[in-house]
């Protein structure tokens, strides 16, 4: 197997793209595996990725995944209180 160009460099988002009838569940998984071995910021990534892939599958369920992937993410809340321990 050939390896891909960066910054997919394993070739998985490629590989997606030609899965014929994969789901968008799929696309994600596949997407957070290629998140996690990102070195640097994800989001120019994704944008080198969507200009690489986009305009030939606009509908492909990896091109939606790869624009959520852009979308602005709400700052995580904590959750839960501390409590007091009584003793």
């Amino acid at each position: 197997m050939s390896k891909g160009e960066a910054p997919d460099s394993r070739g998985l988002i490629r590989e997606a793209y030609r899965i014929e009838g994969i789901t968008e569940g799929e696309c994600r998984s596949i997407f957070l595996d290629w998140a996690l071995v990102v070195e640097g910021e994800v989001a120019p990534a994704i944008d080198i990725l969507l200009a690489r892939h986009a305009a030939d599958a606009p509908d492909h369920p990896m091109t939606r995944v790869l624009r959520d992937g852009l979308a602005p993410q709400e700052k995580p809340r904590r959750r839960g209180g501390w409590r007091r321990q009584d003793r």
